[in-house]
């Protein structure tokens, strides 16, 4: 009987487990086709300093999305290390995470800040919040986790 009640404890620690780790799951910005960062070139924001769109040739699954690179250097790059360069806050709009919300983007819209990238949802967006990107951020961080899973 004891080790009955041990067995039903332990199976009940483990589906507890199971779902805190599906609960902590975050939300990615993506189209209807799984795709992500509407097929923009992830490595170029770092490696060429501008958005460059990606193409079906160079494309790569990662997780849930699929990720469109301009080259196969760069798609091997992502491919090597792809939390280098995924964007923060599942590619939604930082400013729009940091007030509380997910928001589209516009791939022109972006900054690397720390060796992280982040996107905006406008250009005009992008311009406030780089009134005051740490604390942006800062709030974006704590937001995140709840944005994250709606």
């Amino acid at each position: 009987m004891k080790s009955l009640l041990q067995s039903i404890l332990v199976l009940g620690l483990v589906f507890n487990s199971l779902s805190l780790l599906a609960q902590n799951t975050q939300k990615i910005n993506l189209d209807k086709k799984n795709l992500a960062v509407e097929g923009y070139d992830l490595v170029a924001y770092f490696e060429e300093h501008k958005p460059v769109k990606g193409s079906d040739e160079f494309s790569f699954k990662y997780e849930s999305a699929t990720y469109h690179f301009a080259s196969k250097t760069h798609l091997n790059s992502f491919k090597k290390n792809p939390e280098k360069y995924l964007p923060q806050y599942g590619g939604y709009c930082a400013y729009g995470v940091s007030r509380g919300y997910a928001v589209g983007i516009d791939p022109d819209a972006w900054s690397i800040v720390d060796g992280k990238l982040y996107l905006n949802y406008s250009l005009k967006v992008q311009k406030t919040w780089s009134e005051d990107k740490p604390g942006y951020i800062k709030k974006a961080d704590v937001n995140w986790p709840t944005v994250g899973k709606k």
